[in-house]
């Protein structure tokens, strides 16, 4: 259970301000079928249906965080090709 990148999970960086937003920033290391990946994922605070200002910090990065999670799982990937590099 040590080694994020066997178990698939989703790591809290930290909370970032930016001109856009409030943003909570994870990292996501695992394996799957052979395949290795890993990836950064920022969550715009306003994207998370909570209370910000009355909700719990815990609440808020554990929403954030399925959110992360449920939007990475609906994402299509292309490939760029050798063309375009």
């Amino acid at each position: 259970m040590k080694n994020i990148a066997e178990n698939n999970m989703i790591r809290f960086i930290n909370i970032t301000k930016k001109k856009d937003g409030i943003f909570a920033n994870f990292k996501v290391k695992g394996i799957k079928g052979g395949t290795s990946f890993s990836s950064s994922i920022s969550v715009d605070l306003s994207s998370v249906e909570l209370d910000i200002s009355s909700d719990n910090l815990e609440k808020i990065i554990e929403a954030c965080a399925r959110e992360a999670v449920k939007e990475y799982k609906k994402a299509e990937f292309q490939f760029e090709g050798l063309q375009a590099i």
